[in-house]
């Protein structure tokens, strides 16, 4: 009866210090990641977290909970005394892997609060935009590298010299193998280091406008093999990143988004062009699309039967360009029909008496 009571106090007392580790852990948890949630003052919201209950609250729970099964361990009875060593590999992996897991969480928050000094939602964000970018691709790689060490430390755990060796001989052959997979995979070590040649030289950014391949539309994402653009039509393209260093096409948010936007007219030679031309400006001073820069109406070109007149309008973005242009080939037609029909285009044919 002694033996019996004895074996059921050791494993009472496992049960409650492990209950208390888990009550205690939980409660540091809240009690931490309580001072660093959003919360309102006084009808001021401030916050001191930076995205830290998102990104580090399971981890940390994690790490919390472990290091204290790490302290209840040693009262453990006796009966678990042949498994001892094989529960503290368990927890000690557990640590490693919870570990990097908040490596990785901290690699979110660093991006998070650095780029909460850039508004990408700004009118001009071509540095926001760029540095956006950058944190992106070398986000990815950090968290690569995170993973890595992760793994070598979960093997470094297990203190047994034929893993190292056996480790070596792994590495020994993959370096053997890279050389065979650096051969057959060139395209895609060729778009790892093209990522990061577009990282350092940001000739595309995220949110770019550009026309690729005929195909006209913005930069949605970029990660470490390939390019998306959203085009207009809510289409994706898919495009490697190699092909952004090889081949040329055009950015119009290299330095700024702002542009310069043409609508075309092909009228007859008997319109007056100064009278369009001062409907032109009442059209476009009229509308919030245009930035207040530029609007020119000239003749560039004359044909047989037609004068092609070309309307300059500029706007804050490709966006509100096009839309702009639109505008003004319908007020320019409406104007023309209902004041100079007759300058609209249309052939003549002269009967011989």
């Amino acid at each position: 009866m002694q033996t019996v009571l004895h074996l059921w106090h050791g494993w009472f007392l496992l049960l409650f210090l492990f209950c208390a580790a888990l009550v205690f852990s939980n409660g540091l948890h809240w009690l931490i990641f309580r001072l660093l949630r959003r919360n309102k003052v006084e009808g001021v919201s401030r916050s001191l977290g930076w995205g830290f209950n998102r990104h580090l609250g399971r981890p940390a729970r994690s790490i919390f909970v472990i290091t204290c099964l790490f302290v209840v361990l040693p009262f453990a009875p006796s009966q678990l005394e042949a498994h001892h060593a094989a529960i503290q590999q368990g927890l000690a992996v557990a640590m490693v892997l919870s570990l990097g897991w908040f490596a990785v969480g901290m690699v979110y928050v660093f991006e998070g609060v650095f780029l909460r000094r850039y508004d990408v939602a700004a009118e001009d964000n071509k540095v926001a935009r760029q540095v956006q970018t950058q944190l992106v691709i070398f986000r990815r790689l950090v968290i690569a590298f995170i993973l890595i060490l992760t793994a070598g430390s979960v093997l470094w755990t297990f203190h047994d010299d034929r893993i190292w060796k056996a480790g070596t001989g792994l590495l020994a052959s993959a370096g053997i193998a890279s050389l065979i997979l650096a051969t057959a995979a060139k395209s895609t070590a060729s778009n790892y280091l093209a990522g990061l040649q577009i990282a350092l030289t940001a000739p595309i950014r995220i949110d770019d406008v550009v026309v690729v391949q005929g195909e006209w539309g913005r930069i949605e994402e970029i990660t470490a093999a390939y390019v998306v653009v959203k085009i207009w039509d809510q289409r994706r393209l898919i495009v490697p990143l190699s092909w952004f260093i090889e081949n040329s096409f055009a950015n119009w948010t290299r330095n700024s988004a702002d542009i310069l936007g043409t609508s075309f007219l092909y009228v007859d030679y008997s319109v007056p062009v100064d009278a369009l031309r001062q409907h032109l400006e009442a059209v476009v001073s009229a509308s919030p699309l245009w930035d207040k820069r530029v609007c020119g109406l000239q003749v560039t070109d004359l044909r047989e039967q037609t004068m092609e007149l070309r309307c300059l309008v500029s706007s804050r973005n490709s966006s509100e360009n096009f839309d702009l242009r639109c505008l003004v080939r319908e007020e320019m037609i409406a104007y023309l029909r209902d004041n100079y029909p007759g300058a609209l285009p249309h052939l003549r044919i002269l009967q011989a008496l």
